[in-house]
């Protein structure tokens, strides 16, 4: 279990639900064309800052996380529950709305 500190407010996701910073968009294309703010989509790509205890199983037991502190993940478009803390945007979601961990 970890939590995320910004200055004075620790945040500490329960269960199953993990908290994630979305990766900043790409301000420019490929090609060298730079994007106007209306044109980007929200990034399906972000930083694991902190996971919850575990799914509990029927048995009372804790499923353990796919994922971890850390983990650069693929995440579902829509998912999770957006809020601001200090500035900084980040995203509450179960571990079911992680598509995939990318790896380099």
């Amino acid at each position: 279990m970890a939590t995320a500190t910004a200055s004075q407010v620790k945040v500490r996701p329960l269960g199953d639900k993990i908290l994630v910073k979305r990766v900043e968009a790409e301000t420019k294309t490929k090609s060298g064309i730079f994007l106007p703010e209306s044109a980007k989509e929200k990034p399906q790509e972000a930083q694991v800052i902190a996971v919850g205890d575990g799914k509990l199983l029927d048995d009372g037991k804790r499923a353990p996380f796919q994922v971890k502190k850390g983990d650069r993940i693929l995440i579902t478009k829509w998912g999770g529950t957006e809020f601001k803390l200090e500035d900084t945007e980040y995203l509450i979601m179960s571990e079911d709305d992680v598509l995939a961990v990318l790896e380099k």
